[in-house]
């Protein structure tokens, strides 16, 4: 079963150039909520296998690419597509919202 990437400063930009939509996850540590959606994003990793790519960012160890989208609570989720953002969600939400925000990309 495919496991959600570890995202970083060094590798995001490569991680969300290809033609495959991207989910970021950006999470932290001591966040509550982000702990309740963690088990869902590994979920949906094995779900979207060979059609998406599911990725965590710690925002903590991170901090450079989660300034510059101007996050500032978690978690907020943002999906790429050919390296541009293209839909986010900030906070908990249910499994199936955030699989159809993937679905909508996938062409």
């Amino acid at each position: 079963m495919a496991k959600a990437i570890e995202a970083t400063d060094a590798n995001f930009e490569q991680l969300i150039a290809g033609d495959k939509p991207v989910l970021v996850d950006f999470w932290a540590e001591w966040c509550g909520p982000c702990k309740m959606i963690g088990p869902v994003v590994e979920e949906l990793a094995g779900d979207f296998e060979g059609k998406a790519i599911v990725a965590k960012m710690d925002v903590d160890n991170n901090p450079n690419t989660p300034h510059k989208f101007g996050i500032r609570s978690i978690p907020t989720l943002m999906v790429f597509k050919n390296g541009e953002l293209v839909d986010k969600q900030i906070g908990v939400v249910p499994k199936s919202v955030l699989a159809q925000k993937l679905n909508g990309q996938l062409v």
